[in-house]
C-alpha cells in the first residue's frame, strides 16, 4: 500500500531514538502562528472567539501552504524509517480524514453535531443547528458550521471522542470547574479546534507520505498500537491546554502562549525514549483527575 500524497513540509529532527541528540530540533524550532488579541473591552467576547477561530477560517488550500510556510522555515534534517503496514495503513486512513471539509449538508454531520450538544448539555433541548445556544458551548456564533471551515470535520470528530470517551474530563473542562479562573476564560470549542489544528501541525501530517519530525514519527508508533491514537492524544492535549491555562493564571490574552507552552511540552513527551503507548504519556493521567 502506497501513502497518499499530502503537501510538503519539512520539520527539524536528530535522531528517531534519543531525545538528547534532538538539541537543534529544539533550538530551531519556530515559534508558529500568533492569534490576534483586541483590547476594546466593549467588543471583548464577540472579538475573543473571533481571534480563537481566525486560524481555522479559510480554504484546504491555505491551511495547506500555512503549513508549508511554517515548516519550511525549520531544520530540514530528517531521519528516514520504515512504517509497517499496520503503520502506514492507518495513517494513511488519519490523513484522509484531514481532506473531509465540514459540511452543513450531510446529514450525518448534522447528526455528528447533534450529538455533541447531547453529550455537552444532555437535559437541554437544542432549539436548532443554528442557534445562539451554541455559544454556550463555546462556539464563535450561533453556527457552529462556519468555524469548521479551515479544520474541516475532525475537530468536530475530535470534540465528539472526548465527549464520549473521557465525559468526566469533558464536561470538566467544558463547565471550567477546577481551580481559579480569570473574568475572561477560553471558550471551550474554539480552543478545542485550535488544539485539532495545532496536533496536525505538530505532528507534520500534511507531510507528503510520513512525518518528518521526531514527535510525528514517534506517533506513528502509537498510531500502530491504536488507531484511536490521534483522537486519545486530542484529549490529553486539551487537559494540558486547562493545566497550563490554570497554572499560568492565564486571561484571554494569554491563550496563545499556553497552547505553545503545551505543545512544547507534548513535543517533549512524544520524544521520550519509553513511550509505546498512548497511556505512557506523563499527561495521559490528567484525564483521570
Amino acid at each position: 500500500m502506497r501513502l497518499r500524497k499530502h503537501k510538503r513540509c519539512f520539520p527539524s529532527c536528530s535522531s528517531l531514538h534519543k531525545v538528547d541528540e534532538d538539541e537543534i530540533y529544539w533550538r530551531h524550532r519556530k515559534e508558529d502562528e500568533e492569534l490576534e488579541w483586541s483590547h476594546d473591552s466593549t467588543r471583548l467576547i464577540a472579538q475573543l472567539t473571533q481571534c480563537f477561530s481566525t486560524a481555522m477560517v479559510g480554504s484546504r488550500s491555505w491551511i495547506g501552504g500555512f503549513f508549508h510556510r511554517t515548516n519550511t522555515k525549520q531544520n530540514d534534517k530528517f531521519v528516514d524509517y520504515p512504517l509497517t503496514p499496520l503503520e502506514e495503513e492507518r495513517l494513511q486512513r488519519l490523513q484522509e480524514r484531514l481532506d473531509v471539509p465540514y459540511d452543513e449538508t450531510s446529514l450525518d454531520h448534522q447528526e455528528s453535531l447533534r450529538a455533541l450538544w447531547n453529550c455537552a448539555f444532555p437535559n437541554v433541548t437544542l432549539k436548532g443547528l443554528i442557534s445562539e445556544q451554541w455559544k454556550d458551548m463555546g462556539w464563535q456564533g450561533a453556527n457552529p458550521s462556519t468555524d469548521f471551515r479551515g479544520c474541516g470535520i475532525i475537530s468536530l470528530e475530535n470534540l465528539l471522542f472526548f465527549a464520549r470517551k473521557y465525559p468526566a474530563s469533558f464536561h470538566r473542562l467544558l463547565l471550567k470547574k477546577d481551580g481559579d479562573r480569570a473574568t475572561w476564560e477560553y471558550p471551550f470549542a474554539a480552543a478545542g479546534i485550535n488544539i485539532s489544528f495545532m496536533l496536525i501541525q505538530m505532528l507534520d501530517l500534511c507531510s507528503e507520505g510520513k512525518p518528518r519530525c521526531l514527535p510525528g514519527m514517534n506517533f506513528v508508533k502509537l498510531l500502530g498500537e491504536d488507531e484511536d491514537a490521534f483522537d486519545d492524544l486530542y484529549c490529553i492535549a486539551f487537559e494540558m491546554v486547562d493545566a497550563q491555562w490554570l497554572a499560568m493564571h492565564a486571561s484571554y490574552m494569554n491563550f496563545n502562549e499556553v497552547l505553545q507552552a503545551t505543545r512544547k511540552q507534548l513535543e517533549r513527551e512524544l520524544s521520550l525514549e519509553d513511550i509505546n503507548k498512548i497511556q505512557d504519556l506523563p499527561a495521559y493521567n490528567l484525564l483521570y483527575q
